[in-house]
């Protein structure tokens, strides 16, 4: 029996400890070292970058030599097969070179070259959009976890009203609309509750899929007051706008993506250029004079085909990325014009504010919780202050999320981390 009741115990104990292990407190550092690590998109990426590091080895490749050999296959006159010998036999051998000419291999090397920055380029522009989406989840998330314990905190307050009042009701101190009343703003506040629970669900598995943080796990985001009390500097447009032109990667991709063209016109332009086979033959019998050694070349005559379509296609890729670079920089300059923007009008605004004010709402908001018990209040009184008191506290959350979030976004529309 006292096994049993150990072994019990023990399973119980362990029931908690595995319970306690599927909730996960997460910062915002140990987010993107969770993201750096282990996101599935950022290891295709790399393959991808070790794939164009391939290409490279291939240009850097001569071509081979090419062997070839003819040997008499049956002699009618000794009825034998492949012979070989001065006497009765008949073979030739020639072997052959491919020389490219114009600097072919060299351009080639170098065009690779290049699409191995244009992909690294395009993983670290990767994990500047997929960090921005992270980083945004994340904060958001915590602001909801935030306006879901005030919905917590609240529902259950109501809910012992509820219970005190209904004692009242059959005391026949209280009205039955005053209790229905109360019952339909805790309604209420469940369905919109519900609804927060629903929008946290959603970025919880944003931040899973980001971060390959197992589905069964609950996460509970931790508050950085580092970040949270973060202000905008006092920075010119100018400045973030040349910090922008300096890190932004898409941009670098871009204007490398012109460069990679050009190199392609150029190899294209030296593919018009014939290339240059050597050989060499030695035939024992078949040629004047006997036991013939040659040496040849071979070499196409550039008549008709001067590769004019291919050089045509890469003068107009080169076009094409000369304007694809200006139509990024320019969407670039309104971008951080928008965020500078947006995050000087949220700071005006939380400036201006009583840093105070939060903590004095809630301790009035108790206050006419209590006041309202002894009845030195009325319904409609105490109902005014409650909404008023979620409205408001909700959209203190709000507040401090956007501002976060504005400051967020100059980091992403300037490719830097002057926010952190």
């Amino acid at each position: 029996m006292k096994i049993k009741l150990i072994f019990i115990a023990g399973c119980f104990a362990l029931c908690q400890n595995l319970m306690a292990q599927d909730t996960l407190k997460l910062s915002i550092e140990d987010a993107e070292k969770l993201f750096l690590k282990n996101n599935y998109q950022l290891l295709l990426a790399k393959y991808e970058i070790e794939q164009a590091k391939a290409d490279v080895i291939t240009a850097k490749l001569f071509d081979n030599p090419e062997l070839s050999h003819e040997n008499l296959f049956y002699n009618h006159e000794t009825k034998r097969f492949l012979e070989t010998s001065y006497a009765t036999g008949q073979f030739s051998t020639q072997i052959s070179q491919l020389f490219k000419l114009a600097g072919k291999r060299n351009k080639s090397i170098a065009l690779a070259n290049t699409a191995v920055k244009l992909q690294e380029f395009e993983y670290f522009d990767l994990i500047r959009t997929l960090r921005y989406r992270l980083r945004t989840s994340f904060f958001k998330l915590h602001s909801l976890q935030q306006s879901a314990n005030i919905y917590k905190v609240q529902i259950a307050a109501l809910q012992q009203l509820i219970d005190a009042s209904s004692k009242q009701l059959l005391l026949g101190n209280v009205a039955a609309k005053d209790v229905l009343r109360i019952k339909s703003l805790l309604y209420n506040l469940l369905a919109e509750e519900l609804q927060v629970k629903n929008e946290m669900a959603g970025l919880t598995n944003e931040l899973k899929l980001l971060t390959q943080i197992d589905a069964a796990t609950e996460v509970q985001t931790i508050s950085n007051k580092s970040t949270e009390n973060q202000s905008l500097n006092k920075q010119a447009y100018t400045t973030l706008l040349e910090a922008a032109k300096a890190n932004r990667i898409d941009l670098k991709s871009a204007q490398t993506a012109i460069t990679y063209a050009q190199q392609q016109l150029k190899l294209q332009k030296a593919n018009a250029i014939p290339d240059v086979q050597l050989s060499l033959a030695y035939d024992l019998k078949g040629n004047y004079p006997e036991k013939y050694t040659g040496l040849g070349i071979s070499i196409p005559i550039p008549l008709f085909n001067r590769n004019q379509g291919e050089i045509k296609r890469a003068k107009v890729t080169v076009e094409m990325q000369e304007v694809a670079f200006n139509q990024l920089e320019n969407t670039l300059k309104n971008e951080v014009f928008q965020a500078y923007q947006n995050a000087e009008r949220i700071e005006k605004l939380t400036t201006n504010m009583d840093k105070n004010f939060h903590n004095d709402y809630q301790q009035l908001i108790q206050e006419v919780t209590n006041n309202f018990k002894k009845r030195n209040i009325g319904l409609l009184e105490f109902l005014d202050f409650y909404e008023s008191f979620k409205e408001t506290t909700l959209q203190h959350h709000q507040l401090q999320y956007e501002r976060i979030n504005a400051l967020e976004e100059i980091n992403f529309v300037t490719g830097t981390n002057i926010y952190k």
